[in-house]
């Protein structure tokens, strides 16, 4: 059985893996890749891989709301870095503004996840984009 992830997370995953290899990520495509590795996880586990709320309307495809939130603002543009988050450790009384962090995923999770980026970097470079 698989585990469940905050889709900012596995978001942000996404976001450096690919700015690593200096591949093009914008908003549409951050939901493509979330729309793909939650229906293989939907077949390898049995259940969605994230906590929030996923919708499938006919004229957008796959949306995680949460994650268009926080990118709407880039447009179709690139995104170099992961939306931030307010986080408050417990015990302390100042808040920190940071940039979602990757999820701990498990051995088969990560061979999943990078499976899904793959086939997207394949798909780019049929398309000759870079960033």
């Amino acid at each position: 059985m698989g585990n469940i992830y905050s889709a900012q997370h596995v978001a942000a995953y996404f976001i450096y893996e690919l700015n690593e290899v200096q591949a093009f990520v914008n908003q549409c495509s951050l939901q493509q890749l979330l729309g793909q590795i939650n229906t293989i996880w939907k077949k390898v586990f049995g259940h969605g891989a994230f906590f929030e709320m996923t919708y499938s309307p006919a004229s957008a495809g796959f949306v995680v709301k949460e994650v268009y939130d926080a990118y709407k603002d880039l447009g179709t543009g690139h995104i170099l870095l992961p939306a931030k988050e307010w986080y408050l450790k417990y015990g302390e009384f100042q808040l920190v503004h940071r940039t979602y962090g990757i999820p701990p995923f498990t051995q088969k999770e990560e061979m999943i996840a990078k499976k899904v980026l793959e086939r997207y970097r394949v798909s780019l470079e049929g398309m000759n984009i870079a960033v």
